[in-house]
């Protein structure tokens, strides 16, 4: 096509037609002008089409590991309210004779959790740019839930075990365990030790108030996540 233009302009300028000449040369700087801007448009787009793939591809990631903490949550959420129960049980029985379900009442109580998201697709993310998700509430919505809520969820989770184990280790030689399986049961020698001392029974009542601090924490952070999954999936549909 350049060939094409140079015998062109020679043909011009050998037949003296400047006026000619010149329009064709401002018209030919017009069409190489105009294929330049084609040719970025082309390749902006091309590129906004691989940042668009790249995001819709971790959001999907994303969404099926939010799908996996939320389940791992409610199943904490779920032990912890087993272990709510069975402390009242407990405390319920003052002064009476404990029936054989006392074992698995404790085996509830020292069942002891953990949590650890599945962060990888987010930190792949993170490493290419937050910038690459187009919905801002969303950029935000995870963010705060990578940086923020999973660490003190974790946190909270662990709080409950070390606090239990805090409380109950001056108790130890007295509650004397006999036999134990775990998230099962617990034998005590002598389960009155949970009517007679003032000390045990306020150990499990400030247990069951760990652990209901650690469900409302939890309903938080699934509540977050639904949040995070009805916008993820607003996005995909797109």
């Amino acid at each position: 096509m350049f060939a094409l233009f140079r015998r062109i302009r020679k043909q011009l300028v050998s037949e003296g037609n400047l006026g000619k000449y010149l329009k064709y040369a401002i018209g030919e700087i017009i069409l190489v002008v105009i294929g330049i801007l084609i040719a970025l448009q082309v390749n902006n787009w091309n590129e906004n089409r691989k940042s668009r793939s790249f995001e819709q591809e971790m959001l999907a990631q994303i969404r099926e590991n939010l799908e996996v903490d939320k389940m791992d949550l409610k199943k904490v959420h779920k032990n912890f309210e087993k272990a709510i129960s069975s402390i009242t049980k407990i405390l319920e029985h003052e002064q009476e004779q404990y029936p054989d379900s006392l074992k698995f009442w404790l085996g509830d109580i020292l069942q002891f959790e953990r949590f650890a998201a599945i962060t990888n697709s987010y930190e792949t993310l993170k490493s290419n740019g937050l910038d690459k998700v187009s919905d801002d509430k969303l950029r935000r919505l995870l963010s705060n839930y990578y940086e923020n809520e999973v660490e003190q969820v974790s946190r909270a989770i662990i709080d409950v075990e070390y606090a239990f184990l805090n409380d109950w280790k001056p108790l130890l030689k007295e509650l004397s365990i006999e036999d134990f399986k775990f998230r099962q049961y617990v034998i005590v020698n002598d389960p009155h030790i949970f009517d007679r001392s003032s000390v045990a029974r306020n150990n499990l009542i400030l247990n069951k108030d760990n652990y209901s601090g650690g469900t409302t924490r939890i309903s938080q952070v699934i509540q977050s996540i639904d949040e995070i999954l009805n916008r993820l999936s607003a996005e995909l549909e797109k």
